[in-house]
């Protein structure tokens, strides 16, 4: 790869995964200042030059124990619009995991529909192409953004995962936590279908939302004798992860793993994802899981590293290829 012509920054919050990035590829991490004034106003500015470069900006847009995701956001915003006007030749962020993407719809009267507004603001700094992993909605998210967008998908690295710890013969049921991510599930059981070289069996959950609460939850399925494996975009509190491990331990399932690309753990998710129905919990490193005991991780989490992903997608943006077998591995 002629990386001559390739710049890669990893802005606050983001500099570890941006690193993993940048050594997969086995270029240097772009030199930038990111300077705070006492009043909390800060500053942004690369420290070589950009000009005609083919740009790229790392963040990842969750909360942590140093900035909020609001924070990070600005960031971002005005580092695009600093490369811009550094004469950048085109400009593409790297955003492992993207704030605001769950609400891409009104579900209540006057509700906004936040991914469009985030892709406005996107756009009007000028920004050029956005990378993102296992977005929620992709659809959604696809028709927000007028600029190019690449959508990861983690798949096969769940998939690696599981070959290397379960028996060759072991029953094995695919389930969506609600319908609404039966394309998801459906996906991956193609995958790892492929892989084992048999077809799996798909099962989900009926479930309903209102004003946040979970309102009912039915498991449609057969998972008797067999290991369950839940897909989903992330984990948050849990409380739906946990519904469902339960229904299906109450169905007779001998064991539950759930794999999310995001792993954003807030609220009471330490104490609920500690639950003896859940075996094992598969996600990326999109986001830090600054919630979780140290206990918790050793125990029951595994995290795999997306940035091989992202340094893949780099390589073909820069070279000219089609990111199409990314997107569908």
């Amino acid at each position: 790869m002629n990386s001559g012509d390739l710049v890669l920054f990893g802005l606050k919050g983001s500099r570890p995964f941006a690193q993993r990035v940048a050594k997969a590829l086995g270029i240097p991490l772009g030199e930038h200042e990111e300077r705070d004034f006492e009043d909390g106003e800060h500053k942004i500015r690369p420290l070589e030059s950009v000009r005609d470069k083919d740009t790229y900006l790392v963040q990842s847009l969750h909360s942590d124990d140093r900035l909020s995701v609001n924070e990070k956001l600005v960031r971002l915003l005005f580092s695009i619009g600093c490369l811009k006007d550094a004469a950048a030749g085109r400009i593409t962020v790297l955003a492992p995991y993207l704030a605001y993407a769950r609400k891409d719809r009104k579900t209540q009267p006057r509700d906004p529909v936040t991914i469009r507004y985030l892709a406005q603001l996107f756009e009007a700094v000028g920004l050029d192409r956005l990378v993102v992993l296992e977005v929620h909605n992709l659809a959604a998210c696809q028709n927000a953004f007028r600029c190019g967008t690449e959508h990861l998908i983690p798949d096969n690295l769940y998939v690696d995962e599981l070959l290397a710890t379960l028996q060759t013969d072991e029953s094995l049921v695919v389930l969506s936590p609600d319908a609404g991510g039966m394309k998801r599930a459906e996906r991956f059981r193609g995958t790892l279908s492929a892989r084992l070289g048999r077809e799996l069996p798909l099962a989900f959950m009926e479930k309903a939302r209102g004003k946040g609460m979970l309102k009912v939850g039915r498991l449609i399925g057969d998972v008797a004798g067999s290991t369950v494996v839940i897909i989903d975009d992330l984990i948050s509190t849990g409380g739906t992860l946990l519904g469902a491990a339960r229904a299906c331990k109450k169905s007779g399932a001998r064991r539950v793993i759930a794999a999310a690309a995001h792993g954003v753990f807030s609220g009471k998710a330490n104490q609920v994802l500690a639950a003896d129905e859940l075996d094992r919990i598969l996600v990326t490193d999109s986001v830090e899981p600054l919630c979780l005991s140290s206990d918790l991780l050793d125990r029951k989490v595994k995290m795999l590293s997306a940035t091989v992903l992202f340094a893949a997608a780099v390589r073909g943006m820069h070279e000219g290829d089609s990111l199409l077998a990314l997107r569908d591995a």
